[in-house]
């Protein structure tokens, strides 16, 4: 038997906050609470969240129950209620129900994320909203965000078709309201590249806490985690962007070094010579024009990055030394 009793404002927000990330899920609850963990469908991010007891006005669980739900389904019967009324929700495992909206059960067939408690190299607290604000900001520019913590503070780095985008948040000296601070432990230095769709879908928890932390290490997923009081926290897990690295068949590496040779310029076939018999006395004349113009044979021995090579300028010139040269034998008497 399960017993949850409190006003509503908070899991409407906590709902609104996950459902874009992950349609279905498991609730596991128990005397210590109830805890959340699941990955989205391209298995890029995951989240995990905990409902402590103390966040709710009654809380009983008499064993353990996983319940399985659609979040979307839950969020549309919690816009029934207003943020201060009190909603009891009742889970009987006899009757996979939860009431006072009855809504079925789900069987979700889900694997146990045993997420690891390591250490990380630096670790950022900043107010949620102004985490939010850069977000969004940099959503509309790029696609994704470089982050890079140093002692001095936080820099946030996009580049689009449109332009780029630095914002740099400075460690701030203690202030009165904590939660106006930015502070920063580390290591060593930290940058990682993100997509910022995951970011910007991260900070709808914004309205659960003032601050959010984030906490980096190389090799290792970004953590961006909501603390809700007395309630719980919400934590995001998303995993960095791997640059490829690009492998060049050995067929295209000897022929760019061919062309990187700068003396080296392209041979022109000679055609073999005719040998013609005259009788004594005759008088032989020939014209023949072969030599190309010189930056002819320049432009075609390195193209330069941006410019077409002038197709078909050698058969040009071939042309030319067809058409003009000329023999003529003339017999004398």
């Amino acid at each position: 038997m399960l017993c949850l009793n409190r006003a509503i404002r908070k899991e409407k927000k906590v709902l609104e906050s996950i459902r874009d990330l992950v349609t279905d899920a498991n609730f596991d609850c128990a005397a210590t609470g109830c805890s959340l963990q699941a990955m989205d469908s391209s298995r890029v991010a995951m989240l995990s969240l905990l409902l402590r007891p103390d966040g709710f006005e009654h809380y009983r669980c008499d064993r353990n129950i996983s319940m399985g739900i659609n979040l979307a389904n839950m969020a549309r019967m919690l816009r029934c209620a207003s943020d201060d009324d009190i909603v009891t929700i009742n889970a009987d495992d006899a009757q996979e129900k939860i009431s006072d909206y009855e809504m079925k059960l789900m069987h979700i067939s889900s694997e146990n994320l045993e997420i690891p408690e390591a250490g990380y190299e630096a670790i950022v607290k900043m107010p949620a909203s102004v985490f939010a604000r850069i977000c969004k900001d940099l959503g509309t520019i790029g696609d994704t965000v470089m982050i890079s913590v140093t002692k001095e503070g936080i820099l946030f780095c996009t580049r689009g078709d449109i332009g780029t985008a630095n914002i740099f948040c400075r460690k701030t000296t203690p202030v009165a309201k904590e939660e106006e601070a930015i502070s920063i432990e580390m290591e060593k230095q930290v940058s990682l590249t993100l997509a910022l769709r995951y970011l910007i879908s991260f900070t709808k928890a914004t309205p659960l806490a003032k601050q959010v932390t984030i906490s980096m290490s190389y090799e290792q997923p970004i953590v961006v985690e909501y603390k809700m009081e007395i309630m719980g926290h919400i934590r995001f897990y998303l995993v960095p962007k791997v640059e490829e690295e690009v492998t060049v068949p050995l067929e295209n590496v000897a022929e760019a070094d061919t062309k990187s040779k700068p003396d080296v310029k392209p041979e022109v076939e000679e055609k073999p010579k005719e040998v013609i018999e005259i009788e004594e006395g005759c008088e032989l004349k020939a014209e023949t024009k072969l030599k190309p113009e010189k930056n002819d044979i320049d432009d075609q021995s390195e193209p330069k990055l941006g410019t077409k090579p002038k197709e078909g300028r050698i058969n040009e010139t071939m042309l030319q030394v067809e058409d003009k040269t000329e023999v003529e034998v003339m017999d004398v008497e």
